[in-house]
């Protein structure tokens, strides 16, 4: 698959409402040649799982900051699943304690990039995880 033709859904679930970084990796992405589409911020994993069918995304990349990540993130592979999206990889970034990071992984959320993560190791999961799927 051509970087191009991977698609990106990059949201904020939940009540968070600082989106800064959110905006920097989906700018980061873009420039990476990834096709992004940002949600905006306060999305309910109902809206991110619809967001993502509408879309038809490779990528769901959660952005979150709250504390909530063990409910909300689950949820959207929860909601992804049951609409037959079960393909799509769900990243997350932000503030997540070491010990809920192997929790979030059993839970289907592919990998977490923690403060600091490089845009370009974020990109290149990417370009892995679904050359990966594809093939």
């Amino acid at each position: 698959m051509n970087q191009a033709n991977i698609r990106v859904l990059v949201a904020k679930p939940g009540l968070d409402g600082h989106d800064r970084g959110a905006k920097v990796v989906a700018r980061a992405l873009r420039d990476a040649g990834f096709e992004v589409i940002y949600t905006g911020i306060r999305q309910t994993p109902q809206m991110i799982a619809e967001a993502a069918l509408q879309e038809d995304v490779d990528v769901v990349g959660l952005s979150i900051l709250s504390g909530a990540h063990m409910t909300l993130c689950p949820k959207v592979v929860e909601l992804l699943r049951a609409q037959g999206q079960g393909d799509v990889a769900v990243l997350v970034g932000g503030i997540v304690p070491d010990e809920d990071v192997a929790k979030l992984q059993e839970a289907g959320i592919a990998a977490v990039f923690g403060p600091g993560a490089s845009t370009q190791d974020i990109a290149d999961f990417i370009r892995e995880t679904v050359t990966a799927r594809v093939m």
